[in-house]
C-alpha cells in the first residue's frame, strides 16, 4: 500500500485538452489525495474515471464563501486536499488564490504539481517574444471598461497573453487594434486538442477574418506583441521641429504636433518648446 500523502493543500495541475499531459505525479497525488476540490464536479468526474481514480469531490469555485474556506482550511492539519481547475493550472483566470492565501495563514503546506498552462501553450506557438510577457486574463465585456484598461498597458513593453471566448473574439479584436496599435499577433485555440490551430498576422488582420465570420469553438488564446520600439529622437531633430511648429502654433499646441509626430513623450517635447519660445 503506497504511503499517506502529505497533508496540506496540493495545487495540481490538469490537462487543457489532451488526456496524455496528465503528468505522473499528478495521477499519484489525485489518487492518493483524501478530497479533491474541483470547479466543477462533473469535469472532474471525467477526468477521474479516465485514470481510476475514485477520490471524493468537493465543489470550489468563484462562489466558494468564507465559511466554507474555513472549513476547507481546516482539513489540512492532517489531510492531502488536492485542488484542480476544470482546465490547466489552478489560479491561472481560475478561483483558487484565497485558499492558497488561507492555508498559508494558518500554518499547513501548499504543494504544487505543475502541468499545462493554455497561456504558456499559446506563447510557445506564437512565435512571438517571450522574454517579457503580460497575462491580462479576460478583458472587461463592456466597451469603456476594455478600453480604459487597453489604455493602463498600451505601453507596456511585452508580449500580452488574453483569454477570450468565440463570440465576443471579433469584438475583442477590434479593440485591441484600436487600442494598442496594428501590432503583430497570434489567435490560438482547440490547444492541445485534434483540432488544434494558431492564426498569425497583424491585430488588424485577425479582426478582418474573424469579423464577420461565424464564431470559432473552443477556448481561445490571443497573443499580442510588444509595441514597436520608438527611434531615439536627437536634441537636433527636437530643435527643427519645435522652430517651425512654433512660428504657427502655442508651446502646447507645438509640443503636442511635434511629439505625435516624432513618437516621443510629449513632456520632453513641452520642457523644450518652453525653452525655444523663450
Amino acid at each position: 500500500m503506497a504511503d499517506p500523502l502529505a497533508p496540506g493543500l496540493h495545487i495540481v495541475a490538469t490537462p487543457i485538452g489532451n488526456l496524455g499531459d496528465l503528468s505522473p505525479r499528478a495521477v499519484d497525488t489525485l489518487k492518493r489525495a483524501d478530497r479533491i476540490l474541483a470547479e466543477d464536479t462533473r469535469v472532474t468526474a471525467k477526468l477521474l474515471a479516465h485514470i481510476g481514480a475514485k477520490t471524493p469531490m468537493l465543489r470550489y469555485d468563484d462562489h466558494t464563501g468564507g465559511a466554507d474556506r474555513e472549513r476547507i482550511v481546516a482539513m489540512l492539519g492532517d489531510r492531502a486536499v488536492a485542488l484542480v481547475s476544470d482546465a490547466g493550472t489552478p489560479l491561472i483566470s481560475d478561483p483558487g488564490y484565497k485558499l492558497v492565501r488561507a492555508a498559508r495563514s494558518a500554518g499547513h503546506a501548499v504543494h504544487t504539481v505543475p502541468g499545462p498552462s493554455a497561456a504558456i501553450a499559446a506563447l510557445t506557438l506564437a512565435g512571438l517574444p517571450t522574454d517579457r510577457f503580460l497575462f491580462l486574463g479576460f478583458l472587461p465585456a463592456k466597451a469603456k471598461a476594455r478600453a480604459d484598461t487597453l489604455a493602463e498597458i498600451a505601453a507596456v513593453r511585452a508580449s500580452l497573453v488574453l483569454y477570450e471566448s468565440g463570440p465576443r473574439l471579433g469584438d475583442t479584436l477590434a479593440a485591441l487594434v484600436e487600442g494598442l496599435g496594428d501590432r503583430d499577433a497570434a489567435v490560438a485555440r482547440e490547444l492541445t486538442k485534434l483540432h488544434e490551430e494558431c492564426v498569425t498576422g497583424t491585430l488588424a488582420e485577425l479582426a478582418a477574418r474573424y469579423r464577420d465570420a461565424a464564431p470559432p469553438k473552443g477556448e481561445i488564446v490571443v497573443v499580442v506583441g510588444p509595441p514597436p520600439a520608438i527611434p531615439e529622437v536627437s536634441e537636433d531633430e527636437l530643435d527643427a521641429a519645435l522652430d517651425e511648429a512654433l512660428l504657427r502654433l502655442s508651446p502646447s499646441r507645438a509640443a503636442a504636433e511635434v511629439a505625435e509626430r516624432l513618437g516621443m513623450p510629449r513632456k520632453r517635447a513641452y520642457a523644450r518648446a518652453l525653452e525655444r519660445s523663450r
